[in-house]
């Protein structure tokens, strides 16, 4: 029998845990963040931090500004804090190989936490990033069965920008081999900056004279910089983008027409279930009978690991009341400056 998660305990008091403070008694779970550039991390953070501390025990956490360097420095300086579990949200999947050793090493348990590092011991909690992929392509299909398509895919360093262009490859690819559909940009954007995706999308307007008929934009963050780049060709809300992280901006863009789709992997979710996770291998529960735990190899070097997948939910412009509904986002902002009849959520 799956053992069930512990129970969400609401009214969680947050209280930030500096790295030199005594710890509490209890378990002690800790989490090295890649960045905290994009406003999803914040969300995941708070859904962590309520589950662990509404249980009495503590948290910890570092930021790694975007650099592998210094998340292999924070990582040292959590293990010598020996908390019970690290997760790790790896800037580098394959550079932070050495600091999971040192984990492991500590007898420490660890979680890769939405995006994979390759490690038989750890468990790997994200979003099913194949099945984003597919659902980006899917519906760009929708709108868009032909014509010339640009993929603005995410850092090279991250597996999920692979993982999402499979996805993407595998509706697509039959169109493409076809004549259907033609490839005329693809590239990785460093550290998934919204103005490295500019210019990645300027580039290629550049060298296609503006003959872009869709978008493939691998998460929100960059498709405002692809927005930005296209808005200023007078192109903004006639070439369709797609994006996910169901940010705030770009659920508002979806209601402006300025983007096609935001693939929403609610952080609350992922949080919160990472987090009774955490705490149930805290325990000594072996990983194999958590709730919806199964075995994965999807990486590219084909590790076995054990994972829990969660389904992610499209926001487009005929569902937006999802999102409103949930609470994640309020009517206002979703529906700033959208013109009146145009979407059925803001009337």
């Amino acid at each position: 029998m799956k053992l069930k998660l512990l129970t969400l305990l609401a009214g969680a008091v947050l209280v930030s845990v500096a790295p030199t403070a005594v710890l509490a008694a209890g378990k002690t779970i800790a989490v090295s963040w890649k960045t905290f550039q994009e406003e999803r991390w914040k969300t995941d953070e708070a859904a962590i931090k309520a589950v662990v501390e509404a249980a009495g025990d503590t948290y910890l956490s570092t930021d790694a500004q975007g650099s592998a360097q210094k998340q292999a420095a924070d990582i040292e300086s959590l293990i010598s804090q020996k908390p019970d579990v690290i997760l790790v949200v790896a800037f580098d999947s394959d550079a932070i190989l050495p600091s999971i050793q040192k984990i492991n090493d500590a007898g420490i348990k660890s979680i890769a936490y939405d995006v994979q590092f390759e490690d038989p011991n750890a468990l790997y909690i994200t979003f099913d990033n194949v099945g984003v992929g597919r659902i980006m392509a899917q519906e760009m299909l929708k709108v868009k069965p032909e014509g010339r398509y640009a993929f603005i895919k995410g850092d090279k360093g991250d597996p999920n920008a692979t993982f999402l262009f499979q996805g993407m490859m595998e509706v697509l690819k039959a169109d493409i081999d076809g004549g259907k559909i033609q490839n005329v940009c693809e590239t990785f954007t460093d550290g998934w900056k919204p103005d490295n995706a500019q210019k990645n999308m300027e580039q290629c307007l550049t060298s296609t004279n503006n003959g872009v008929d869709a978008v493939l934009s691998e998460n929100d963050g960059m498709a405002s910089g692809v927005v930005a780049a296209l808005d200023a060709q007078g192109l903004a809300g006639t070439v369709p983008v797609t994006g996910q992280d169901g940010d705030l901006a770009a659920i508002n863009r979806v209601a402006l027409g300025t983007q096609l789709v935001s693939v929403w992997k609610n952080s609350v979710d992922l949080g919160t279930v990472a987090a009774k996770a955490a705490l149930a291998l805290a325990d000594g529960v072996d990983p194999t009978t958590i709730e919806g735990v199964s075995k994965f190899n999807g990486g590219k070097n084909g590790v076995e690991m054990n994972a829990i997948l969660l389904a992610p939910t499209p926001i487009t412009k005929d569902n937006i009341q999802v999102a409103i509904d949930a609470g994640h986002i309020t009517k206002e902002a979703a529906c700033a400056g959208v013109a009146a009849g145009s979407v059925a959520a803001c009337n």
